[in-house]
């Protein structure tokens, strides 16, 4: 059975609309033929969508600089749905010239395919250090060291809310005639984890994700002594409800262009939202971290001191290829602004020196 049939067969059985955020989870968990679980490549030239570290291995040597001041050598690093592999080879390689590697380096992933070729791209450049990968189906508990999340929370599913008639109702997702739609529910949409505008226009759109604060409260429960470093792209909640922002955030991707439908390549598009990085902040606080830093990516990798790789580099050729990477992942145009970095601690009082040269936490 196709996926589309299984999701239209969970609306008949509902007799009702179901909320986006099943939808958008059916299509990109379900085993083995939803997006983020099936064998379809995704981040490359040749998938959907480029991320940063496959856009240069910089990126992932800056991220080993700020794992590098909190890890002692008695402490793990976690990192959650780890792609191709690479950024973990990164941070691995990096963290070896700086003598910092961690006991054991975690990586929860869903997908067995993706399994095989985070292995696969780790044995390739660093057989000597697979024996510290430890693969996991859930979060452990008890850990201590740095968790790491690129682009993870922007997958997670959302639900999606139109205002009408001075009020939020959730837009759910109906069937009929061959078609997913959308549907407006009934009654007016009430919760007291999220903060909604209300100074938005008739047929305002956009997304809230419970699922994610309910991870950064798994997160809390699942760790003892940590680093916990975001990566996405999202803004604060003004800009995120910025009255302007009249079709919220939703964005799909197939074969590296954009659309707002997620009804069409069922299975084989990404789906995702934005990050409203207030809400992280917020629920963060109330489970007990504490927010350490929030910085645009390009002064995150600054005060890491990505420049300094161009400036060792003594090729020619090799100088050029770096300086177009740092490009892609500084300027606003590109990743630089559009991508943020939130720092969140458990039991650590330290002075992150990715946030020396930017800190807006205060305006979170």
């Amino acid at each position: 059975m196709g996926l589309e049939q299984i999701i239209k067969n969970t609306i008949i059985q509902n007799t009702s609309p179901i909320g986006f955020d099943e939808f958008m989870n059916l299509a990109l968990y379900y085993p083995t033929l939803g997006y983020y679980r099936s064998g379809l490549e995704k981040f490359s030239e040749n998938g959907d969508f480029i991320t940063a570290p496959e856009t240069s291995d910089l990126f992932g040597f800056c991220l080993a600089k700020q794992c590098a001041q909190v890890l002692n050598g008695t402490n793990d690093i976690l990192e959650f749905g780890s792609g191709s592999g690479i950024l973990a080879t990164q941070i691995l390689l990096e963290l070896g010239r700086l003598q910092r590697l961690p006991q054991k380096y975690y990586i929860l992933e869903l997908s067995g395919e993706l399994k095989h070729r985070q292995a696969e791209t780790i044995g390739k450049v660093l057989p000597e250090l697979i024996d510290r990968i430890v693969w996991l189906d859930e979060l452990p508990s008890d850990f201590s060291g740095v968790i790491i999340a690129n682009e993870v929370l922007d997958a997670m599913p959302a639900k999606r809310v139109i205002y009408k008639n001075k009020q939020f109702y959730e837009l759910g997702v109906d069937y009929h005639e061959n078609e997913f739609f959308w549907k407006k529910f009934d009654f007016p949409y009430q919760n007291n984890k999220i903060l909604l505008p209300n100074n938005v226009i008739e047929d305002y759109k956009t997304e809230i994700n419970l699922y994610a604060i309910a991870w950064i409260n798994s997160l809390y429960n699942a760790t003892n002594k940590a680093l916990v470093l975001l990566i996405d792209y999202g803004m604060s909640r003004d800009e995120y409800f910025h009255p302007q922002r009249l079709d919220g955030t939703l964005r799909c991707y197939y074969q590296h262009k954009a659309s707002e439908n997620p009804f069409v390549n069922i299975g084989k598009q990404d789906i995702t939202t934005s990050v409203n990085f207030s809400d992280i902040a917020d629920q963060a606080s109330i489970s007990g971290f504490k927010v350490r830093g929030y910085a645009t990516q390009a002064l995150f990798l600054i005060s890491l001191g990505i420049s300094d790789y161009l400036l060792k580099q003594k090729d020619k050729n090799e100088c050029m290829n770096l300086a177009q990477q740092i490009k892609q992942l500084v300027l606003p145009s590109v990743m630089g602004e559009s991508f943020k970095v939130l720092a969140l601690s458990k039991k650590l009082s330290i002075k992150l020196i990715g946030f020396v040269e930017q800190d807006l936490s205060g305006k979170l």
